[in-house]
């Protein structure tokens, strides 16, 4: 295999997981949406989103598509950040591919969820977050630690919020297609996308820096628990419910990322 048939097959490995994770952001938004219209059953997470798709029609095969899909996006990300290819919108390569690891071990968390449900083992209403905030603040110095990790994830989506608002995620698509209607779309597919997920995120930070604060792990928690602390603000079914879009609105730009030449 030469280069470039190397470079097409990782483009192409590329593709395949952000199929898979924008489906994921669709499922998410649909459990969000439900949650903010009363249904609070459900998990509105990554895990939720899996054990969703486990449940329709050819339910296991979509779940092991998802995570062939999310383990292919976690190699083409890291393989993409040893090359050196800088597809984070980061000049200095050394940031570009500390970030593009980070997003591999989300996308590999996200895979093996999905293999979890696959085989019976992540039918578990129940978060594992607290019990491993609770285990690190046992840890010496383990109390500040939390605190910090959680600061370090409220940055992370303070980021997702300016890269929304600077339009810096429009590099990720071709020239050809920021252009005309289609330009457009994915303009506001972006914009809604990274600003929701910024917020999400932010959200889950702050329920750490608070369990920190108070000692208690089981105020820390993902992304249904930050959802479900933005349904309890006032106006809380509204703020969700545009949480909810923006979260669809990744997905679709996750698509949009997809039909690229080149996804990087």
């Amino acid at each position: 295999m030469n280069g470039t048939d190397g470079q097409d097959a990782l483009d192409t490995a590329g593709r395949v997981g952000l199929v898979a994770y924008g489906l994921v952001h669709l499922v998410v938004a649909w459990l969000a949406l439900q949650l903010a219209f009363g249904d609070r059953e459900g998990s509105a997470s990554s895990t939720g989103a899996i054990q969703q798709l486990a449940e329709q029609p050819q339910g296991a095969f979509l779940v092991w598509a998802v995570a062939v899909g999310m383990f292919l996006l976690a190699l083409w990300r890291v393989l993409d950040a040893l090359l050196g290819h800088g597809g984070d919108d980061d000049s200095d390569r050394a940031v570009g591919a500390a970030l593009g690891i980070g997003k591999a071990l989300l996308y590999v968390a996200v895979g093996v969820s999905a293999v979890k449900v696959a085989v019976g083992a992540g039918s578990s209403k129940g978060s594992s977050s607290d019990s491993m905030t609770a285990t690190v603040m046992e840890w010496p110095g383990g109390q500040p630690l939390v605190g910090a990790a959680g600061l370090a994830v409220i940055g992370y989506g303070s980021w997702l919020v300016y890269v929304a608002w600077s339009e810096r995620f429009l590099k990720k698509i071709d020239g050809k297609d920021q252009s005309g209607s289609t330009g457009t779309a994915f303009k506001w597919f972006g914009k809604a996308g990274y600003a929701a997920k910024g917020v999400a995120i932010a959200v889950i930070g702050g329920l750490f820096v608070y369990a920190a604060a108070t000692h208690e792990a089981k105020k820390s928690g993902g992304l249904d628990q930050a959802l479900r602390k933005i349904l309890d603000q006032p106006f809380g079914p509204v703020l969700l419910t545009l949480v909810a879009v923006g979260i669809a609105a990744y997905g679709l730009f996750a698509f949009a990322r997809a039909k690229q030449d080149s996804p990087s």
